[in-house]
């Protein structure tokens, strides 16, 4: 990196400017940076087991926080995959220990869903149930005060994609809601 950018390391050092939060799973095989095509300094990372956000957890509020009100990125990116072990233990009802408690609200959303992910099979459940796992992410980032803050005030952007490990593709999911939707959710979950 030095002899390909001498001033590389010393830009760096003196802060980051990301325009992307990207939250992922901790899966090794989902290199973010590779993915995106990006380098080091261009996307703030939160990774967890199975890309989940709880409206609880303090280390992904800590890191919405800090990348949405003080580096002020621009998009936040929720990614899934497919073959994720965490979707697969939900969908084996596998007791995992303390990533039982983890994962519970995949397994509501399994439960909520059952009928359409009954009708699938193999892969396509498993993609499916990840895809659900994704919108619900994206809901919870909806209601956070933070992220509606910077939506309204400066249009920070929301997206969904799922990460196909068998062919390196980023498969966007639609995610858009409604002014009606925006206005509704102003009401329920703006604090002011």
């Amino acid at each position: 990196m030095a002899e390909a950018n001498p001033h590389y390391f010393t830009s760096s050092a003196k802060g980051q400017t990301p325009r992307i939060l990207w939250i992922g799973c901790s899966d090794s095989r989902i290199p973010e940076t590779v993915i995106l095509g990006t380098k080091p300094g261009e996307v703030f990372v939160h990774r967890n087991i199975a890309n989940m956000i709880h409206s609880t957890d303090l280390s992904s509020l800590a890191v919405i926080e800090f990348s949405v009100r003080h580096l002020k990125v621009q998009h936040i990116i929720v990614c899934g995959h497919t073959s994720c072990g965490g979707v697969g233990a939900v969908l084996g009802n596998q007791t995992l220990g303390i990533l039982d408690t983890w994962l519970q609200p995949m397994r509501q959303l399994r439960y909520k869903h059952a009928k359409e992910l009954e009708s699938l099979e193999g892969d396509s459940k498993s993609t499916k149930l990840s895809q659900l796992n994704i919108k619900n992410g994206l809901e919870t980032l909806r209601g956070n005060a933070t992220v509606i803050e910077a939506m309204k005030e400066r249009g920070l952007q929301l997206h969904g994609t799922v990460y196909n490990l068998s062919t390196g593709t980023l498969e966007p999911l639609e995610s858009e809601e409604t002014e009606d939707d925006f206005k509704a959710r102003l009401t329920a979950f703006e604090m002011k």
